[in-house]
């Protein structure tokens, strides 16, 4: 991928709705406690937006409503940039404890989430709906045909699935498609160089449906910021480094791949973390991946990561180090299938081995 811009945009799985290569996420907007205050993602808004970024991913239950009321703020100070901007938001998350129809997916969940969203927001339609968690208690038709009708009723333009299993993605996508129903335009899922088991399953039923993929934790929470280091495993200043999650992942081999995105960042002149973000840039079922920040310094690491491009060979180390163990039938189809279905010939491009049977 040769370097490009955040105004150079990509449509959305099988939409023509264009988007950022870079997407900002409000996670930790108006967060107190691991994120940036109000003023500081206000500014962090407005540099993204000054770039030429169009793409802002906010949900209903980060930092309690108020990453949603901060967009919002936003959108105030720039009068007429509203339509120009792609707001995504999220439904599933609960907010109102106790009430067992104050989240999930079901019609009368979905309603209410919206409305509120909407209120926060301060603005008459979403532009990207979310689905921000699977729903295990709410037939896939009924969130489908709730969806479907929020569509027609001009309230959402498009939505997609987070955090969904690849078999009710693929499920989704096909009885939107043969009812004649808006299609799933997309996936968010986490992947990294750290995380990537997506590329089994969710992958497989993307690339054959046509569906975008946007990655969350593109930087594994920070892991891939580059300030851990093996002598540095808590860094001052960071809010995450004493979560358990975050010291499960600083093994050796996380070491080794942090060693290898170092060399390459002094070679190209940006941070540790552009280079992380870079190597998603050239996998070919990503759209854009959600960015987060605290600090405008954060932002602009980001940013750069338009500017890298990495070559074959360091492409190949990455993958070298980071290859996931994904799950049967994958390893199968791909080594012994490929043998059983081909005997020896290269079709696509894809070789085999002779098979004799017995």
């Amino acid at each position: 991928m040769s370097s490009t811009h955040l105004d150079s945009y990509r449509t959305l799985g099988r939409t023509g709705l264009r988007i950022s290569p870079l997407m900002l996420g409000t996670l930790t907007f108006d967060d107190p406690v691991l994120g940036a205050d109000r003023e500081t993602s206000l500014r962090l808004l407005h540099r993204y937006t000054d770039a030429g970024g169009n793409a802002v991913d906010t949900a209903n239950g980060y930092a309690g409503g108020r990453s949603e009321e901060t967009v919002a703020r936003f959108l105030r100070e720039r009068p007429g940039a509203r339509d120009g901007l792609v707001i995504a938001t999220k439904f599933a998350g609960n907010m109102h404890p106790g009430d067992p129809n104050g989240g999930g997916t079901g019609r009368k969940a979905i309603l209410r989430q919206l409305d509120a969203s909407l209120t926060r927001l301060g603005t008459d339609h979403i532009d990207l709906y979310w689905q921000h968690y699977f729903d295990q208690h709410t037939p896939l038709e009924e969130t489908l045909s709730t969806l479907q009708d929020l569509v027609t009723a001009g309230k959402i333009r498009y939505y997609g699935l987070s955090d969904t299993p690849a078999w009710a993605v693929a499920r989704a996508a096909t009885i939107a498609e043969l009812r004649g129903w808006a299609p799933v335009a997309a996936v968010q899922a986490e992947y990294s160089l750290l995380e990537r088991t997506a590329e089994g399953e969710l992958f497989g039923a993307v690339r054959e449906l046509s569906i975008g993929v946007v990655p969350w934790s593109p930087l594994a929470g920070g892991v891939l910021s580059g300030k851990y280091t093996r002598a540095e495993r808590s860094p001052a200043g960071s809010g995450r480094a004493a979560l358990p999650t975050t010291q499960a992942l600083l093994t050796d081999r996380t070491f080794d791949l942090l060693d290898l995105l170092r060399q390459i960042a002094r070679e190209q002149h940006v941070a540790v973390s552009a280079v992380a973000l870079a190597w998603l840039g050239h996998r070919p079922e990503v759209t854009a991946p959600v960015i987060g920040a605290r600090t405008p310094e954060q932002l602009e690491a980001s940013l750069a990561s338009l500017t890298v491009s990495l070559s074959e060979t360091q492409l190949a180390e990455l993958d070298a180090l980071t290859a996931p163990a994904l799950p049967f039938p994958i390893g199968f189809l791909r080594t012994s299938g490929v043998d059983l279905a081909q005997g020896g010939a290269t079709v696509n491009g894809v070789p085999s081995r002779a098979w004799h049977p017995g």
